[in-house]
């Protein structure tokens, strides 16, 4: 029974997988191959062919398969994947080397910023795309491409705030019909062309190199596109785990795109004239309408899979400090992992729309996609290499073959994205920059914050030594006071005793402690230390995925011998309001920047989960 049990959930989450891990990859053939073409330096001739159908095999074979199944879906972070995951573990692995582990850490941010990039990218040419396929039903639908994408996107970040639990129990079934049908057809023609499958042959694609020389560049850009999504699979591990992940990828999921692609790549060798959009001109006309329906389905499935991810590592930097806090709402009461940030999610939604109006096709899109992709595998790799060389301890000349191999290849597949720069990458390029500034300053304006109020600040102890040799009034009931540097005088305490002369019978120091793990357990939550007559400092872990509640961390205390009321516990926050002043620090355009993502960041309160009806807020300035 347990077997049973055990092959059911690898089912079921193998089915999960399939849905939210490989939407985006699985609907690269819709626009990949086709823009491969339409460079113009591959012919419509049997060696160039099997030459284009070579580099793609052996594209998703050493890209997805080696690199991601094999090798990267091991370095995971307590059983999560992804950009943020990955910089925490690298920095560990180089904590005794500042120089290095800052290197890494900013390697990390920039591989998220390059995320937000590719993020407004896929949903804009993965719908683009498919609803393009109404134009091969009749030429009368063209002038309407446009408006139904946006509508249909439109409607998809509409429905966000609703969250995706319920529609997320149809995304598996509906990708593994996607994936059923794109075999079938693919085969279908496969059977009427067979000598397309000689392209399983590398010298099909290495002679395609040599053929072509520098050419070749311009090529693999287009290529790139047919693994798009791959770094999906290791964002997502948390969900399902490694194995369902590497289960459907060799199981259904590379079979299928192989056998889709081989397939196009027959009808172009069979019927040239339909090289304008092999993947619709696959399937006979009775079948159109139906596939472009299922296509649209299957590209929002692969888009929503892009909107949560966004909002996961948004909710991750703002954890670990790199964000500014903004409102995070909880969409299912029994995935914690379903969050909705509406900020997040109209910014994105605001970029999309202005690349399908300045670009207008999926072709045009495709000019601006794969860079920043490329750019964020390269980053993986090389982040990669000091986990397993450092963390791991394997020794260094089978690290370097490991990492070395997967990194010479991609830098080959950068530098023929990075052609695409003045003809479209700009735009993922600007956006990634914008983010990556924003997330630096708010790193740096967090750390001049901090360093400004610990220069004015006064040491807790001694304070508190001093004002009990004279005690004012005790209040009953118990006070905890939020501050971010433990061991030193909140200023909302200065500001109660100034103007109230008071302190309550119990009071609690609370400093709140994100780390570069995704789970803090709820046995290494809380720790207290009692500093004097009714006076605690009280130390609270939270891991990066975490959600932090102070008052249900707080009530892990009893075991310590501390209860809190809460009807008798008032929450107390010191709100600064940054001065940029002229100096050391930061430019001044970016103190500015700081000063004002900090005014208009969401209520520590809100974040903190405090109840709303017990915080008192005291506010000071601080120069940085």
């Amino acid at each position: 029974m347990a077997q049973n049990r055990s092959a059911s959930n690898l089912s079921a989450l193998t089915l999960g997988a399939i849905g939210v891990v490989y939407g985006d990859i699985g609907t690269s053939p819709l626009y990949a191959l086709r823009e491969v073409f339409a460079t113009k330096h591959a012919a419509l001739n049997l060696p160039d062919i099997l030459g284009v159908l070579s580099l793609v095999f052996w594209t998703l074979s050493i890209i997805v398969s080696l690199k991601y199944v094999t090798l990267i879906l091991r370095a995971n972070n307590n059983g999560e994947g992804g950009t943020m995951a990955l910089m925490a573990l690298s920095s560990q692995a180089a904590k005794e080397q500042p120089r290095l582990r800052l290197a890494l850490i900013v390697m990390g941010i920039l591989g998220a910023a390059l995320f937000y990039g590719d993020g407004v990218i896929t949903p804009a040419i993965s719908v683009l795309s498919a609803v393009e396929g109404l134009e091969l039903a009749t030429p009368a639908f063209k002038p309407y491409v446009v408006p139904i994408t946006l509508v249909v996107l439109a409607l998809l970040y509409a429905v966000q705030k609703h969250g995706t639990g319920a529609m997320g129990r149809w995304f598996g079934p509906i990708t593994l019909v996607w994936f059923f049908v794109i075999a079938f057809w693919g085969l279908v023609w496969i059977v009427r062309a067979p000598i397309v499958l000689q392209a399983l042959n590398p010298w099909h694609a290495v002679r395609f190199g040599i053929e072509h020389g520098r050419v070749t560049l311009l090529v693999l850009g287009a290529v790139f596109l047919a693994v798009t999504g791959a770094e999906a699979l290791y964002a997502d591990m948390g969900h399902f785990g490694p194995k369902p992940i590497r289960v459907a990828w060799f199981a259904l999921v590379f079979p299928a795109l192989v056998l889709n692609y081989f397939g196009q790549g027959a009808l172009m060798l069979l019927e040239p004239a339909k090289a304008d959009n092999p993947f619709f001109n696959m399937v006979p006309g009775w079948f159109l309408l139906p596939m472009v329906v299922l296509a649209t389905v299957a590209t929002v499935i692969a888009s929503q899979a892009t909107i949560s991810g966004t909002f996961s590592i948004t909710k991750q930097a703002i954890q670990l400090g790199y964000l500014p806090r903004l409102q995070v709402l909880h969409t299912s009461v029994r995935e914690t992992g379903q969050v909705y940030i509406p900020a997040v999610n109209w910014l994105q939604f605001g970029a999309i729309v202005a690349a399908v109006l300045m670009f207008g096709s999926s072709s045009a899109l495709a000019t601006a996609y794969g860079i920043a992709v490329t750019a964020t595998m390269v980053l993986t790799t090389v982040m990669t290499f000091f986990v397993i060389r450092y963390r791991w301890g394997y020794p260094w000349w089978l690290c370097l073959g490991a990492t070395g191999f997967f990194l010479v290849i991609e830098l080959i597949f950068f530098s023929s994205n990075i052609i695409k720069v003045l003809s479209g990458g700009w735009f993922t390029l600007l956006i990634a920059a914008g983010v990556f500034t924003l997330m630096m300053t708010w790193a740096r304006g967090r750390e001049l914050l901090s360093a400004s109020l610990r220069a004015d600040a006064i040491e807790l102890k001694p304070f508190l030594k001093s004002v009990l040799a004279n005690p004012p009034m005790r209040a009953p009931g118990t006070a905890v006071f939020l501050s971010a540097e433990a061991d030193l005088t909140p200023t909302a305490l200065l500001h109660n005793l100034k103007h109230n002369n008071v302190l309550h019978e119990t009071n609690l120091f609370v400093t709140v402690n994100t780390h570069d793990i995704p789970w803090v357990p709820f046995s290494e939550r809380a720790r207290a230390e009692a500093l004097c007559k009714g006076c605690w400092q009280i130390t609270l872990n939270f891991g990066f995925k975490n959600d932090p509640d102070v008052p249900e961390a707080l009530a892990l205390l009893t075991r310590q011998g501390i209860v809190l009321d809460p009807m008798s516990t008032s929450y107390f926050l010191s709100r600064a309001t940054v001065v940029p002043t002229l100096g050391e620090g930061m430019a001044q355009w970016r103190e500015k920047l700081y000063a004002s993502l900090h005014r208009n960041a969401s209520s520590a309160a809100d974040f903190l989960n405090l109840p709303a009806n017990r915080v008192v807020e005291l506010g000071t300035k601080v120069q940085i």
